[in-house]
């Protein structure tokens, strides 16, 4: 509908819609949802006192600085300390590499702002992150979208979609989401070298490379450019291929809104500019109370929690699939990460099965909203994201169970199905 406002938009607008993910959890703040639909961790882990001690060190000792404004480049001691972690992982950026950014989302719409002129191609993941999608979308970004397979992106696809000319690639090579698949070492390899022969630069996004719960740690992107450029590690982060980006949402708390962009200075820069535009800079009380809150080895010791108690969620919930789940639908198995992808048979669809399973009280994210194009993938209404690490094991399993019978009933398999769930869900 018209109103007096519709003909002000700026062009840019017309494009834009409402994240899939944030409007299902509007409806999974009810307390009788069991809901695998957001990327959200658990909140009882939440270090609730390591942050109350730190807020008062920080008022008590730096009050006026924590509350004035500061840099837009980020609070010192944080990027140096996000610098220090990134080197145990072969990441060897000094911090003038580092930008602090307000959560992963702000630093791929920096990123998009630096990057993107309307009709600007991009090569995308099939699926990838919609949250991304919607980022670019707003900078009228086309996609070539690659697919997956059980060890990330199918290289052997690239060399057609590189031909296209896209402006870069956005890749999470670890526990992807949605699909929680790893992109191999070999396929990190042939990605890189193809990245470097046609000259298009990389966006390794890594919200959960910390969160492995089996297998041996990869090398990122931004290491094996590095490698492939010849740099030396004594030069500094100065070149490469690479814009590489993560965030504290995963490992400390996602309501801090801190995430990090580790680039060459030159792009830094840029990327500071647009900053300033957009926030002046990320608060300077929270990013010093994560500082205080993670220094001293507090942040590794909370990582190692977190795994343990992930890595035990994500078992109930390739158990419960396993005794619940119909043998026609599959779903992967992600060696890390928050995720797993589950596919329907065919002819089945998640947007519908997501309306009978909110009668049962549980949800997830269709399939669909994770494709840059309905024309990308033509079966992508069969798939569906569960999230393990929000719900309790008991809900877990509860939650599999009842949407197991959802997914029978819609198959047609209803003789073990109640009869309260059968006429709920035949309404849908």
């Amino acid at each position: 509908m018209s109103t007096p406002w519709s003909h002000r938009y700026a062009q840019r607008t017309q494009s834009l819609t409402s994240s899939t993910i944030r409007e299902l959890l509007k409806l999974t703040q009810q307390p009788d949802i069991i809901s695998f639909a957001g990327g959200m961790p658990a909140p009882e882990l939440f270090p609730t006192e390591q942050f109350e001690d730190a807020c008062h060190r920080v008022l008590g000792g730096q009050g006026q600085a924590a509350l004035q404004y500061s840099t837009t480049e980020g609070y010192p001691p944080l990027r140096e300390m996000v610098a220090r972690h990134l080197a145990r992982y072969d990441i060897l950026a000094e911090p003038e590499n580092v930008l602090i950014t307000a959560g992963s989302q702000q630093a791929l719409d920096l990123i998009a702002k630096l990057l993107i002129n309307p009709g600007d191609r991009l090569l995308v993941e099939a699926p990838t992150y919609l949250g991304a999608l919607q980022a670019f979308n707003v900078f009228g970004a086309d996609y070539v979208s690659v697919p997956t397979a059980d060890d990330g992106l199918i290289v052997d696809r690239l060399d057609e979609a590189l031909r296209s000319g896209p402006k870069f690639m956005y890749i999470l090579p670890n526990f992807q989401n949605p699909s929680g698949v790893t992109l191999s070492l070999e396929r990190r390899k042939a990605l890189v070298e193809l990245a470097d022969k046609y000259g298009i630069p990389l966006v390794e996004d890594d919200p959960y490379g910390q969160l492995r719960y089996e297998g041996d740690h990869l090398p990122p992107l931004i290491v094996l450019d590095r490698q492939t450029h010849g740099i030396r590690l004594d030069n500094g982060y100065k070149l490469g291929n690479v814009i590489y980006m993560s965030t504290f949402s995963k490992t400390l708390a996602p309501g801090l809104r801190l995430g990090w962009i580790v680039a060459p200075p030159e792009v830094i820069a840029k990327l500071v500019q647009l900053k300033q535009g957009a926030d002046l800079h990320t608060s300077t009380f929270t990013q010093m109370v994560a500082y205080e809150a993670a220094r001293g080895g507090f942040l590794d010791e909370h990582i190692k929690k977190l795994r343990q108690v992930y890595h035990e969620r994500r078992d109930v919930m390739l158990e419960a699939l396993s005794e619940f789940f119909p043998p026609e639908v599959s779903w992967t198995r992600p060696a890390g990460g928050l995720f797993l992808w589950a596919r329907l048979p065919e002819r089945m669809d998640s947007t519908r099965l997501l309306e009978a399973a909110l009668r049962q009280k549980v949800a997830f994210v269709p399939g669909n909203a994770f494709f840059a194009g309905s024309a990308d993938f033509a079966e992508s209404n069969r798939y569906l994201r569960l999230n393990f690490s929000n719900a309790k094991p008991d809900m877990i399993v509860e939650g599999i169970r009842r949407l197991g019978l959802v997914v029978k009933l819609q198959m047609g398999r209803s003789g073990s199905v109640p009869s309260q769930l059968r006429a709920d869900a035949i309404c849908a």
